[in-house]
């Protein structure tokens, strides 16, 4: 049986953007109590995230972003960044533990302490441009968790899978001049972020589909392009952007995937990764806001990764 971590933190849960905002800490509890329901948790090795630190931070993002963000926090009530992003008092402390999560998980798998690992983690981050937090994300705990692996683990070749319904323009952005990092990624098109289809670099694999696209169109693309495309680049680790809002059941996106395609799609990355020569997998939570798909899929996912 793999060994698989779960990095998660209460602080994650004390970060509010209002009652409601589709967002909310209700998304982790969902989770958890599913997993608990399934029995996972006897099967999984449990970890507090750490708060990331600056330095781990400004690799991918600017001082000035951090430290604009930072000021930016509210003493009490909701301040907003963007019309659908804002921040209570505790949002810094839970975006901190989000890109914290990733960096510990990392370090766990580079150590062999775990073979790979999922990151019950909010805010969610692969909207995070370099200097620009939006699309209800601060930090980009993918980027940094990638350029952790890089710069303390010595790594020269990271991949990072993103299957969110949205566009990850953050990390598309984070890592745009730096091929030592590619990104293959599906995403509804067009929709929020309205972007991913121009010209994007040679290392970042964008596949647009359209609204509708179930998953026997979704397993051909990974089939076709992402299995290939990731060998050629032969990660030395695999980072996963893991949204779950391109279930049929959630209403902020209109695709049709289901838990059946988040298990084979998690068994194709892990095929991946082995074939590469480790078994290093990283995944961070992203997107999924319709409560009971999001906790049915991030556990199917789980038990996946955990080969359970």
């Amino acid at each position: 049986m793999t060994t698989t971590a779960y990095i998660t933190h209460r602080d994650c849960s004390l970060h509010g953007m209002g009652q409601f905002h589709p967002e909310s800490p209700d998304r982790l509890s969902a989770i958890n109590d599913r997993l608990i329901a399934a029995g996972l948790d006897l099967y999984l090795s449990f970890y507090d995230a750490p708060q990331a630190t600056r330095e781990q931070i400004v690799r991918v993002h600017p001082e000035s972003h951090l430290d604009a963000l930072l000021a930016q926090v509210p003493e009490h009530g909701i301040h907003h960044v963007d019309p659908d992003t804002a921040m209570n008092p505790n949002t810094m402390q839970a975006a901190l533990r989000s890109a914290g999560a990733g960096v510990l998980a990392v370090d766990l798998v580079m150590k062999g302490e775990v073979e790979n690992a999922f990151c019950a983690i909010r805010p969610p981050g692969h909207h995070a441009e370099r200097t620009k937090a939006m699309g209800f994300c601060f930090l980009n705990n993918a980027g940094i968790a990638a350029r952790h692996a890089i710069d303390e683990w010595g790594l020269e070749r990271v991949a990072i899978v993103d299957f969110d319904v949205h566009h990850g323009n953050g990390t598309e952005d984070c890592f745009r001049d730096d091929p030592r990092v590619m990104m293959v990624s599906i995403f509804q098109h067009p929709f929020y972020p309205y972007c991913g289809t121009e010209r994007p670099p040679a290392h970042m694999c964008n596949v647009p589909v359209p609204a509708g696209t179930r998953g026997d169109a979704f397993r051909q693309i990974v089939s076709d392009i992402w299995v290939p495309t990731l060998r050629s680049h032969n990660p030395q680790m695999i980072i996963i952007c893991a949204g779950f809002d391109a279930h049929y059941e959630d209403d902020m996106g209109s695709l049709g995937l289901l838990e059946a395609d988040y298990i084979w799609v998690t068994e194709q990355i892990k095929a991946v990764a082995e074939d590469c020569g480790h078994k290093r997998i990283v995944s961070l939570l992203e997107g999924g806001y319709s409560l009971s798909s999001l906790a049915r899929s991030a556990v199917s996912h789980i038990k996946a990764l955990a080969d359970l």
